[in-house]
């Protein structure tokens, strides 16, 4: 009985022991602290950045011109068609010239009539004068046909003038374009019935080569644009999801800001020969206004957005993310500028924001250069590829 009493003892020793072990853990699994997320980094720095104004502006025919007739009459011929490149001069319709033709052979053959009147009676009032100075009639009859000379002159200087008219009435019926552009719809056809300058045009035209680009700025960089004046800013264009920028030069800043949008208009002119700005199209536009020589930049992807203003993430020296407001007033190529709250050197989170705790410590996992975006080619005014300013 002595042993199985002395058994027992043992099996619960044995159990107590193994209670107590079970409360325990490793020393290393005890003082090994959780990890944070990982995160991507990168490293701000201080350098030259264009001052850059980004907009969105549509372009606009350098001249529009909508072709009408000057006369009544009816289209003999139609000599383009629509879409062409038409010349300055270049014949594009033709009226029926018959009925203006008969109207100056009409005042020439009055002309011709009024001119033989007034011949006959200058030579009738020579002699009434000479009658009148033998007596033989009356100083009444002597004034009376030299009015009536006075009066054919008169009539001749009419016709004149008629004939005049008739010619470039006739000359109307020839409807050319007035300046170089490219010809739009035609929006008559071969034997229609038109009157002078009737509500609808024949055709409108557009000068394309060179070509205005229309955009609105705030009216804050009113100052720096008026600053450096018209034809010294250049100015970028281009349609969405182009791989090019056109270059242009600001030539026109508006006499009103817009007190509805506290926006001011500005627009470019372009060369445009190789025409890839097309009238009424919507584009990027960028205007440069020099360049910051100490600008902190970090990659865009920094700057977050919370209901109280933008902020980054700065990783400390201990792996502690501090979140720290600051001020990004504009963009570079996917660069943010930092005007205030970063500091060359300062390391911020670039990816991996939204796991990270403000305070809470991260694990930096990749550290990225701060550079610019690819440039986008930018065209010259000359049609050759150019060191432009892009976005």
């Amino acid at each position: 009985m002595r042993w199985l009493k002395q058994a027992a003892g043992l099996v619960v020793a044995a159990a107590l022991l193994v209670g107590c072990n079970s409360g325990k853990q490793p020393s290393g699994a005890r003082n090994k602290a959780p990890a944070g997320p990982t995160v991507t980094v990168a490293k701000a720095e201080q350098r030259p950045i264009p001052i850059e104004i980004d907009a969105i502006g549509n372009a606009e025919p350098y001249r529009t011109v909508q072709v009408k007739s000057m006369v009544d009459g009816q289209i003999s011929r139609v000599l383009f068609r629509q879409g062409d490149d038409v010349r300055a001069g270049q014949l594009l319709f033709q009226l029926d010239k018959r009925p203006f033709q008969a109207a100056l052979d009409q005042a020439r053959g009055k002309l011709a009539q009024d001119r033989a009147n007034l011949q006959n009676d200058k030579l009738n009032a020579q002699r009434d004068e000479a009658l009148l100075k033998q007596g033989i009639i009356p100083l009444q009859t002597a004034q009376a046909q030299e009015t009536q000379a006075h009066v054919d002159a008169a009539a001749v200087q009419a016709d004149e003038a008629a004939i005049e008219a008739a010619k470039v009435n006739l000359g109307y019926t020839d409807i050319r374009a007035p300046i170089d552009a490219r010809a739009g719809a035609i929006l008559v056809n071969l034997g229609n019935l038109v009157k002078a300058n009737d509500t609808n045009a024949f055709v409108t035209l557009n000068q394309v080569t060179p070509i205005y680009v229309q955009f609105n700025v705030p009216e804050t960089d009113l100052g720096a644009v008026r600053d450096k004046g018209v034809g010294r800013l250049q100015v970028n264009a281009d349609p969405p999801n182009s791989s090019e920028a056109s270059a242009g030069t600001l030539t026109f800043i508006d006499n009103t800001v817009d007190p509805n949008t506290g926006t001011i208009r500005l627009m470019a002119t372009f060369r445009n020969q190789d025409r890839r700005l097309w009238p009424g199209e919507f584009l990027n536009v960028q205007l440069r206004l020099g360049v910051d020589p100490h600008a902190i930049v970090v990659p865009a992807t920094a700057v977050q957005t919370a209901q109280q203003g933008k902020y980054v993430y700065v990783v400390q020296a201990d792996g502690t993310a501090v979140m720290r407001p600051v001020n990004a007033p504009r963009t570079y190529r996917q660069l943010a500028v930092i005007a205030s709250g970063v500091n060359p050197g300062d390391e911020v989170i670039v990816a991996g924001q939204v796991r990270v705790v403000p305070n809470g410590k991260v694990n930096v996992v990749r550290t990225v250069p701060v550079e610019p975006a690819p440039q986008q080619a930018t065209v010259a005014e000359d049609g050759n590829p150019a060191t432009g300013v892009a976005r």
